[in-house]
């Protein structure tokens, strides 16, 4: 399977990001000092996702958040999962990159 311009144009820009060709999906773990500062990045985006009508895939075990994002509606990677991608990167980067991991 290609991926779709969107896709491409996303991953040039945001290169943590990888793409799942089975699901059409983009892909990232992102990691944390600690639990609490993995909690607390994962309320952020649960508010931006119930904002926008939009909830991703995601998966966590103490300090590490895997996100998956795809559309079903859609069957692959819309500009609402780049946008949810866009505001992790952002939000990660803003506070949380940098931390010490324990």
């Amino acid at each position: 399977m290609t991926m779709h311009s969107i896709t491409t144009q996303f991953l040039r820009t945001h290169p943590h990001w990888t793409h799942e060709p089975e699901r059409d999906a983009l892909q990232r773990a992102f990691l944390f000092a600690d639990f609490m500062q993995a909690f607390a990045f994962m309320t952020q985006m649960a508010i931006f996702a119930e904002k926008n009508n939009h909830h991703p895939e995601w998966f966590n075990v103490y300090n590490r958040v895997d996100i998956t994002l795809t559309t079903h509606d859609a069957n692959g990677v819309t500009e609402k999962d780049c946008a949810f991608a866009r505001y992790a990167e952002q939000v990660f980067t803003q506070q949380f990159a940098g931390a010490p991991a324990n």
